[in-house]
């Protein structure tokens, strides 16, 4: 059949023809600046003969118009293959994020396959169950054994202000009483005093007397 309807036409896949597509728009790309510059030497030839020769620069004028217009054909192709490339860009990058999707879902069939959401949920409640275990395994390690479990504690409290008291009462005898100011009374006999030694005499008695009558006052 091959030898008579010729071999099968493979598959232009997405990378190959984006590489034809770049190496056409280097190739129109390089035109391009051909043109532009037959366009830049006609130019030249028209403004050096508009004077001298018209017929010569007319034609110069004629040739830049078509070349001018070669040019804006193949700017309109390299503006269609730009967009094209563009286009097939996209549209390998969306097959390449489907395919990557595709193959996530089926691994997670894959992984869900052998899951059931009643052995998920028994699952979890063993570990709670083995959870509960561990912390009254750990609460009973760490409670101490045999220390005072059974002590009262009123009474441990009555025993702490019992000794709280005898410190403060063994504080207040330790501090001592205010020393009371006393004056030197004289206890001789008076026997011959002049004036003055009279005066003196007086006034001591005096300040005792008040001293007294302040220490009544103050009891």
């Amino acid at each position: 059949m091959n030898l008579f309807f010729g071999k099968a036409k493979t598959k232009t896949t997405a990378k190959d023809a984006i590489y034809k597509l770049r190496d056409t728009l280097d190739m129109l790309e390089k035109r391009q600046t051909y043109l532009e510059a037959k366009v830049e030497n006609e130019l030249k030839i028209a403004k050096v003969n508009a004077t001298k020769n018209r017929r010569v620069a007319l034609m110069a004028l004629k040739r830049k118009k078509a070349f001018e217009s070669n040019i804006e054909k193949i700017n309109g192709a390299r503006m269609t293959i730009e967009t094209q490339m563009m286009a097939i860009e996209n549209a390998n990058v969306n097959l390449e994020t489907m395919g990557a999707m595709r193959a996530g879902a089926e691994a997670m069939k894959n992984i869900h396959g052998s899951m059931d959401i009643n052995k998920v949920d028994a699952t979890m409640d063993d570990i709670r169950d083995q959870m509960d275990v561990a912390n009254e395994i750990s609460e009973a390690i760490s409670r101490p054994v045999g220390l005072g479990e059974e002590l009262d504690e009123d009474e441990l409290l009555n025993e702490l202000e019992e000794l709280e008291q005898e410190e403060l009462d063994a504080k207040m005898l330790e501090t001592p009483a205010p020393a009371v100011y006393t004056p030197n009374v004289p206890t001789h006999q008076p026997g011959n005093r002049t004036p003055l030694s009279h005066l003196i005499l007086l006034i001591d008695t005096i300040v005792l007397l008040n001293l007294r009558t302040q220490e009544k006052g103050g009891r």
